[in-house]
């Protein structure tokens, strides 16, 4: 609770207020339905919806304030509502940020913020960087795909997007740590969410770039309006960490970026900071010589795959330049975390293997299948799903980089979102050089998927589930129907037995 004069709050960029210049808040809210006495409203245009049409309702329900951008609207309503302030301002979102970081006393501030960007990766290297940092003693909160972590638990918050929270959710989050006594947050931070301002007032302690390679064309549009979303981050950061590997961003980034930097490479002749060579990677974890400074360290995490290794040197590229000292970081990786449902792997009672990774371009269903293919296993099963709120000229990708890499391909359903299941499948099937094999399987929910690549799974087999099953829930029409990949795993073995 807080009373707010919102003619003197910064970077609003504030326009006009019809009625009262200020008003006791309890509550920041971008949703009606979730309106409650005290409230603040902000009426964002979204993809399918004008939050001005949903003004009314705010104020019955209680909103004290509406925060918009079409002046005459709000001018009509403040007649009808002389309590309520109606705040016209030039850009809604980033009013919505820069009132939620006043809201909150900028906590932001308080904590040293890591945010992590890339096509592929992020939720990987945001888990890194929380389980590194809580193991060099800086408590940290994460803050992605796999939900809102402090540093001791998972905390039960519904989030409003997929991976990066809107403003008002994301400073709440942020307060929340800062009351649970930490003093970082490790943070996925997408391009929809640069592009829609969810970050803006933000200035990252360190900032992380992973890799670039073709999604969110559904929005974006071009690969070029993705990029520039993606480097926005390094515009706000005080330091960054680059891998120089990729060729489709890192030099954009060395360019831009002129602050305090590291890069990082798995090419041990190559010019970057940090580099790994004499790779090693079996079930158990992974073990590499890293080399920092023109010394080389053995080094031993338990994490699996190759593009693991390059994610671990980015974590520990973002505990440098937050001050930490190599042996310090080196000796902490022995104990380091992985995040829930990547390279999960769940050892099935008929000696198979199940191994969740929800990788969901075709880049990454490319490296995870190279690593998983260097386990032990009599034949390889792998589900691959179409994502119908994502770009369907990716779907045929996924199928043809799968074709003839396992014994058998079940093609499933992802988030159809307002789509029908079977256009998904058909869009995902046109992939594939031979449709019709009989090694290739279609299921029209993931639900149904799951239980295939089950029903086919042999002893010693290898069952790759993988996709964007995110938030333990399906989207469909609209609504987050539950879903556990897990729960659906252990109901199938204990029925099998």
């Amino acid at each position: 609770m807080k009373n707010i004069p919102f003619h003197q709050i910064n970077d609003v960029e504030l326009e006009h207020v019809f009625g009262p210049e200020e008003q006791f808040v309890t509550g920041l809210v971008f949703h009606s339905k979730y309106v409650s006495k005290g409230s603040i409203f902000f009426s964002i245009k979204g993809e399918n919806e004008d939050g001005h049409r949903f003004i009314e309702e705010a104020v019955q329900n209680g909103a004290v304030a509406v925060v918009g951008d079409n002046e005459a609207h709000l001018h009509t309503l403040s007649l009808c509502y002389p309590l309520c302030s109606f705040i016209v301002v030039k850009d809604v979102r980033k009013s919505m940020a820069y009132l939620a970081k006043y809201y909150y006393n900028d906590v932001n501030e308080k904590l040293k913020t890591i945010g992590v960007t890339g096509t592929n990766g992020k939720t990987t290297v945001s888990a890194y960087v929380r389980s590194l940092l809580n193991l060099l003693g800086m408590p940290a909160g994460l803050i992605g795909t796999t939900g809102i972590w402090n540093s001791s638990n998972k905390l039960r918050y519904k989030k409003s997007t997929p991976t990066t929270p809107e403003a008002v959710d994301l400073h709440h989050i942020f307060d929340e740590f800062d009351k649970a006594g930490d003093v970082a947050a490790s943070m996925e931070v997408s391009s929809i969410a640069l592009d829609q301002k969810r970050v803006e007032g933000i200035l990252f302690d360190v900032a992380i770039h992973t890799n670039f390679s073709e999604e969110h064309l559904e929005y974006h549009h071009t690969l070029e309006n993705y990029k520039a979303c993606k480097l926005k981050l390094f515009e706000q950061a005080k330091s960054a960490v680059i891998n120089i590997d990729d060729d489709g961003m890192g030099e954009d980034i060395l360019a831009l970026f002129k602050g305090p930097r590291l890069t990082y490479s798995l090419n041990e002749n190559s010019r970057a900071d940090l580099t790994a060579r004499q790779l090693s990677v079996a079930e158990d974890g992974s073990r590499f010589y890293l080399k920092y400074l023109g010394k080389e360290y053995p080094v031993y995490a338990p994490v699996y795959g190759t593009y693991n290794i390059a994610n671990v040197l980015s974590a520990v590229g973002a505990a440098l330049l937050l001050g930490y000292q190599i042996n310090q970081i080196l000796n902490a990786l022995t104990y380091l975390q992985s995040p829930e449902g990547r390279f999960q792997v769940i050892q099935a009672p008929n000696h198979s293997k199940v191994i969740l990774d929800y990788a969901h371009t075709p880049v990454a269903l490319s490296r995870l299948v190279e690593e998983v293919k260097k386990l032990h296993h009599h034949r390889l099963i792998v589900m691959i799903a179409g994502i119908g709120i994502r770009d369907f000229r990716k779907m045929p990708k996924m199928a043809s980089i799968i074709e003839g890499k396992a014994d058998e391909i079940i093609v499933t359903v992802d988030h159809p979102g307002y789509h029908d299941p079977q256009l998904i499948i058909d869009q995902v099937m046109s992939g594939f050089s031979n449709p019709e094999s009989p090694s290739i399987h279609t299921a029209l929910t993931r639900e149904e998927g799951v239980r295939k690549a089950l029903i086919l799974g042999q002893p010693d087999d290898i069952i790759l589930l993988t996709s964007g099953c995110i938030n333990n829930s399906q989207i469909i029409k609209g609504k987050e129907v539950p879903h556990s990949d897990e729960q659906i795993i252990q109901e199938h073995y204990l029925q099998s037995s």
